[in-house]
């Protein structure tokens, strides 16, 4: 994402590695018009308060005629500007108060706004370091996303949705275009290639929680995979690939777990070629928010001991000492304290079907011995 830091102004790129954070900014044609308007009211209000008050100022050209109209524009210009050639002056003593009081300070602002794209340059650039000093000083438990494509869109979302909070979500990427749609979603930026260790240490892999690495290329993602596991042995690394053949590799690069994005697609494809109906199941799954969804969650007090089958949730799987077995096998034929079930449930409550573990029920814990 170079393109700019934390403006995302057309043109203004930022370092490889920079930290954005998202920021509400306005169009700079906006600021720039906003500024002239402003100057050219000093300036004609200038000219309006002189031209008035004419009768208080002296021309040592003409002593004994009072200001034009033109002579209150050539007298405010060159007082503005602080050329003061000193040619008109005021002698009357309220003229003199009113430049003191009132044109002066006019002075001033029209000087700022004149090199008011510097300031704004300076204040913005000290603001930005202020705030990503600050975004370093909380980072930490954090998920690191690396590429803002589709399928990092996706994840990002799924994320927001299962609770995530965004401040706890930084996103890598050098696309310019990333850089934009994170901040359009809220999120934390770090410009630049995920392959470089400087890079993932700006966004603090070596503090996170969990990363999702999702670029378009497998050779990308294993060497980031590889780069991230030095960084961070215990980070729980998640990594898409496109062909099935990578997943080994992406294993045995340190990924706790390799989505082949490819295949999955393709099997969805042959789903619904063959099974339209199976098809539309299975997207439903896959569709957050709506319909069925897949989710995990802990074992109660009053499920110990009885049968997968018996549960209201459907369960599909039992994680039990980290490990998955199917709700058949005969391993967890009787469910036991500190298991977790996979299962597919209603997306949202329904009268019908309510949702286990979100009413106050005490969840059974692994016993301490």
């Amino acid at each position: 994402m170079p393109e700019e830091t934390s403006d995302f102004l057309p043109g203004k790129r930022s370092r490889p590695g920079s930290v954005s954070l998202p920021e509400r900014v306005r169009s700079p044609w906006w600021q720039l018009s906003r500024r002239l308007l402003l100057a050219t009211a000093i300036l004609v209000g200038t000219v309006l308060l002189v031209y008035v008050d004419r009768h208080g100022y002296r021309d040592t050209a003409h002593p004994h005629r009072p200001l034009t109209l033109i002579d209150a524009v050539y007298y405010t210009t060159v007082t503005l500007s602080t050329t003061g050639y000193g040619d008109i002056a005021p002698v009357a003593e309220h003229a003199r108060l009113i430049n003191a009081f009132v044109i002066t300070p006019a002075r001033i602002g029209f000087l700022v706004l004149l090199i008011g794209t510097t300031l704004e340059v300076l204040a913005t650039r000290g603001r930005e370091l202020i705030r990503v000093s600050r975004w370093r000083k909380k980072m930490g438990h954090h998920v690191v996303v690396v590429g803002y494509g589709t399928k990092g869109r996706s994840a990002v979302e799924t994320l927001l949705r299962k609770g995530h909070d965004r401040e706890d979500i930084v996103v890598v990427d050098p696309s310019s275009t990333a850089l934009a749609d994170a901040h359009a979603d809220g999120l934390a930026v770090v410009s630049g290639d995920a392959t470089r260790r400087e890079v993932l240490n700006r966004a603090g892999v070596g503090k996170a929680d969990q990363i999702i690495i999702t670029t378009d290329r497998d050779d990308s993602n294993v060497l980031a995979t590889l780069t991230v596991r030095q960084l961070n042995p215990d980070a729980w690394i998640v990594s898409a690939v496109r062909e099935h053949e990578n997943a080994p590799l992406m294993k045995q690069s340190g990924a706790d777990s390799v989505i082949t994005s490819s295949d999955a697609v393709g099997r969805l494809l042959g789903l619904s070629s063959v099974s339209p109906t199976l098809g539309a199941v299975m997207e439903d799954l896959l569709t957050y928010g709506a319909g069925l969804e897949v989710a995990e969650r802990d074992l109660m007090v009053g499920e110990v001991g009885k049968q997968p089958q018996q549960l209201a949730d459907q369960v599909i799987a039992v994680v039990r000492d980290e490990k998955v077995f199917r709700y058949y096998d005969p391993v967890v034929t009787t469910l036991s304290r500190g298991d977790r079930l996979i299962v597919v449930r209603p997306a949202k409550e329904l009268p019908w079907a309510p949702r286990p573990g979100t009413h106050g029920e005490e969840f059974a814990a692994a016993d301490e011995s």
